[in-house]
């Protein structure tokens, strides 16, 4: 057998690994920061039905993190935070960097408050003032933009809808 060909295909072996790694890295890296998975979401308004991807947060690991650490949630992405069963919450902003509103919504799945445009790093308490089973977090200006308020309806599995 020839050495350089020998040689070569180890090189391209090498390469290969090195190439797959790096994939594997750069797809599995954020993971940790992310929910366990994607559902969709909709809420229906006066001006429509407006439907959302959603991470979910269903482990106390899931919605410890929530959305810290994130640079950027693109219009239409948020998360969704599973409090089953409905009770009083509290949502803080500490190590979150971008601005968020906060829609929480009841075990029915009617919106019961809404917080906009949150702060930033904020550890300033944000309560449900009610019993809630849900909290999604989107970006800022969401619920301007689409007419979100409160008592619209959200259609989601959690919600016992959909």
């Amino acid at each position: 057998m020839n050495f350089d060909r020998v040689a070569g295909w180890f090189c391209l072996r090498a390469w290969l690994c090195v190439v797959v790694a790096a994939i594997a890295l750069c797809v599995f890296s954020g993971r940790g920061a992310q929910a366990a998975s994607v559902q969709p979401l909709e809420i229906a308004t006066k001006t429509g039905v407006h439907v959302f991807s959603v991470e979910m947060a269903t482990t106390e690991e899931e919605k410890t993190t929530g959305l810290m650490y994130r640079k950027e949630l693109a219009d239409g992405k948020g998360m969704l935070f599973d409090f089953s069963p409905e009770q009083e919450v509290s949502m803080w902003m500490k190590n979150t960097y971008i601005s968020l509103d906060m829609i929480f919504i009841r075990a029915d799945g009617r919106i019961l408050r809404i917080a906009e445009n949150t702060e930033p790093l904020s550890t300033r308490i944000i309560p449900s003032n009610g019993p809630v089973k849900g909290v999604l977090e989107v970006i800022a200006g969401t619920a301007q933009k689409y007419g979100i308020r409160p008592g619209d309806r959200v259609a989601h599995p959690l919600f016992g809808s959909h």
